[in-house]
């Protein structure tokens, strides 16, 4: 068996002197607070261990990974009709591009880019008060994390509520087009506490482990979604993940994966495990500079991608 410790040492060691690199997410002002010289990273593998460096126990705003749990929720309650409201092709564009929106008449190019998560909201929020759909998705990641401790940070929320004109635009835009169901400021309600969602990485990587193990947690033995849902939702990851990065991240690291602008990024070893790395400061695609780099050295050193070591 690879030392994981011994890489993820290794891996601390090399990337000690850039910690801070990056530029933190400056247009949500809670996260304009972080202070960027903080690097964590944790591994979660199939058959229970979890190995960590840095700051892994520091809850960050996982912000956008939070996406592929609300996905998670929406397939299990419309299956695959969800897939006429949202699509499934990489966007090329900038996460909160309005263009894109306007040129497919409303129908967000994927569930990972601002527009298609808020559809997605929209669709998890059917039948449910707004905290009662925030409620579900803090239920569920619990559950698969295993872990009651986990919350939101209400500061954050209210946060990105004053300041998300663009995310409002893109709401009400699909509203336009019949493709939001639900009163525009709802639907956000729920979208904003769910990107506010605060983790550490040892979380992340815990609560990401169906993911990589078919579709069940093997710790707890809960069964979470289908092998087959959990091979599509990785799939998802792989190609739409990173915005108008994910070509490049899936050429460096060759893992599905899903980044958020608190500096989070959850990436998925199918068979193996599922790691999370936090660097607040970010590159020009809105990705953790430092947290993409760490994965790439990870993949290198242990031989992990889909496309074979």
């Amino acid at each position: 068996m690879t030392d994981l410790q011994a890489i993820l040492d290794g891996i601390h060691a090399e990337l000690s002197p850039r910690i801070g690199e990056g530029k933190v997410a400056d247009y949500i002002p809670e996260l304009a607070k972080v202070d960027p010289k903080q690097f964590g990273m944790a591994i979660a593998a199939v058959n229970g261990d979890v190995y960590s460096i840095g700051d892994a126990a520091v809850p960050f705003s996982i912000q956008s990974i939070s996406k592929v749990f609300m996905l998670t929720l929406a397939l299990g309650k419309v299956g695959e009709s969800l897939w006429k409201r949202v699509g499934r092709e990489p966007s090329g564009t900038a996460f909160n591009s309005i263009v894109q929106l306007e040129r497919e008449e409303g129908i967000p190019r994927n569930p990972f880019v601002n527009a298609g998560a808020i559809a997605v909201s929209d669709v998890v929020l059917a039948g449910h008060e707004p905290r009662e759909a925030i409620g579900e998705l803090l239920r569920f990641v619990r559950y698969v994390a295993d872990d009651e401790t986990i919350s939101i940070d209400d500061k954050v929320a209210r946060s990105e509520t004053q300041t998300g004109y663009r995310n409002f635009a893109l709401a009400n835009f699909m509203r336009a087009y019949g493709n939001i169901h639900h009163p525009v400021e709802h639907v956000l309600g729920v979208y904003f506490h769910q990107c506010a969602l605060a983790m550490s990485c040892q979380q992340l990587a815990k609560a990401g482990l169906y993911l990589a193990a078919r579709g069940s947690n093997p710790i707890t033995g809960h069964s979470v979604v289908s092998p087959k849902r959990a091979r599509r939702i990785n799939a998802l990851m792989l190609t739409c993940g990173h915005y108008d990065g994910s070509g490049d991240f899936a050429y460096h690291v060759g893992l599905p994966g899903k980044s958020g602008v608190g500096g989070g990024i959850l990436a998925v070893a199918p068979g193996i495990g599922s790691i999370a790395v936090w660097s607040p400061g970010l590159n020009k695609v809105g990705n953790s500079q430092l947290g993409a780099v760490a994965l790439e050295m990870l993949a290198a050193r242990t031989g992990w991608s889909v496309f074979g070591d």
